[in-house]
């Protein structure tokens, strides 16, 4: 369940009469008020499937893992991942028109909290969207909130964005004060890219900041709670 900008909006209202979803994600250290913001947990290398054959091929399933840490004494985690072509056992959802999203490959956004995946009741492919093989730019420039509860609004939730090419990383200012900072991480072999950031429960969020990689601020985001 998640809570994010228009355009999500109106691609989870497809995904929900599908049972099949869109999202995206990295990690963040927290810091106690008045104290230097911890830098996001490094992104881990990425993982690979290949087919099976007598010689080396372009893997046909990429993941990487965006971030993991620990928020309210729960582990959580966000990894990209890329499919070449749609595997099996997927159907493109219906738009409200009708029509199926365009795209060959598959790209999902794996999320999980205390061992749960976000958007789980609505099957394996819920939390996926189709793309124009590895350089599809709808799928850059979003940002949604996740939860578990409540669509996002409660609980333990991850704020994850799907930035532009600019975008180094991400800061989130909770009500308590509280920084939080995420560094965004590409798939390899795309231009796929994310950070992600937890918020505790009973926490709502200041401001969302976005900054490239000499510290410049790119955006500025209250609109979330």
């Amino acid at each position: 369940m998640a809570l994010s900008s228009a355009r999500k909006a109106a691609v989870a209202t497809a995904a929900v009469a599908a049972l099949v979803g869109v999202s995206f994600a990295a990690s963040a250290s927290e810091a106690a008020p008045g104290q230097a913001v911890h830098p996001a947990t490094a992104p881990a290398s990425a993982v690979t499937k290949h087919s099976a054959s007598a010689h080396r091929k372009v893997p046909t399933t990429v993941t990487q893992l965006i971030g993991n840490g620990r928020v309210d004494g729960h582990r959580w985690s966000v990894a990209l991942e890329f499919h070449r072509t749609f595997p099996k056992g997927y159907t493109p959802p219906k738009l409200p028109d009708g029509t199926a999203p365009q795209g060959t490959s598959l790209l999902c956004q794996r999320m999980y909290i205390g061992g749960i995946r976000i958007d789980h009741q609505g099957g394996p492919w819920a939390d996926c969207q189709p793309v124009n093989g590895t350089h599809d730019p709808r799928a850059a420039g979003e940002m949604g909130l996740w939860g578990l509860h409540d669509k996002g609004l409660s609980g333990s939730r991850l704020m994850v964005s799907n930035p532009e090419t600019n975008v180094a990383y991400g800061t989130l200012t909770l009500s308590d004060g509280t920084h939080v900072k995420a560094t965004t991480a590409t798939l390899p072999g795309t231009t796929y890219r994310a950070w992600a950031a937890p918020i505790p429960n009973g926490h709502t969020i200041t401001a969302v900041d976005q900054y490239d990689t000499h510290h410049n601020r790119l955006t500025h985001d209250t609109n979330w709670r």
